[in-house]
């Protein structure tokens, strides 16, 4: 399991030098982000469009509600079906999958034009010039990595942690 840890660089060139001590210390590039108003150079990893929207929260919302509307509208089809037409009780879990899909679409397409709430927070100091640091730690090296982090920059802003994560490859 990995926990995210944010860190706020005061400039381009902190985050550079950042990068470069997170890859001494075997954290790989792939979980590593930066995030800033400025373009990033292009050898620095930049945040994704599922990091920077909220699709993730929003598909995840329309996935559960489409599922129990579906599930309701399924049910009240085989309760109460059209004239001359028999359902059996597999399509209600096909109607329940169908809305499943259909909300997770719809509501994924809608949350996709939202930033994500996560990183509203950091918005005042990116508008400044600074530069947001994401980095998947795992949670038994966190302690280990925010300890070399204050000790070599004392100055940088520790932004906070988000709860565990799944490992993916």
């Amino acid at each position: 399991m990995r926990r995210r840890l944010y860190y706020l660089l005061p400039d381009l060139p902190s985050a550079r030098a950042m990068l470069d001590e997170m890859l001494l210390a075997r954290i790989e590039e792939r979980h590593i982000r930066f995030l800033a108003r400025a373009p990033l150079p292009d050898d620095m990893p930049g945040c994704s469009f599922m990091v920077k929207t909220d699709l993730i929260h929003g598909a995840q919302w329309g996935t559960i509600i489409g599922g129990i509307v579906g599930l309701g509208a399924g049910i009240f089809l085989s309760l109460f079906p059209p004239e001359g037409v028999t359902l059996r009780t597999a399509s209600i879990l096909l109607v329940a999958l169908g809305g499943a899909l259909f909300g997770g679409w719809a509501s994924g397409m809608n949350a996709a034009a939202i930033p994500n709430k996560k990183l509203e927070q950091y918005a005042p100091r990116l508008d400044q010039g600074q530069v947001l640091m994401m980095v998947d730690v795992p949670v038994r090296r966190m302690k280990d990595i925010e300890a070399m982090i204050a000790r070599r920059h004392p100055d940088f802003d520790f932004g906070g942690e988000e709860p565990p994560m799944l490992a993916f490859p």
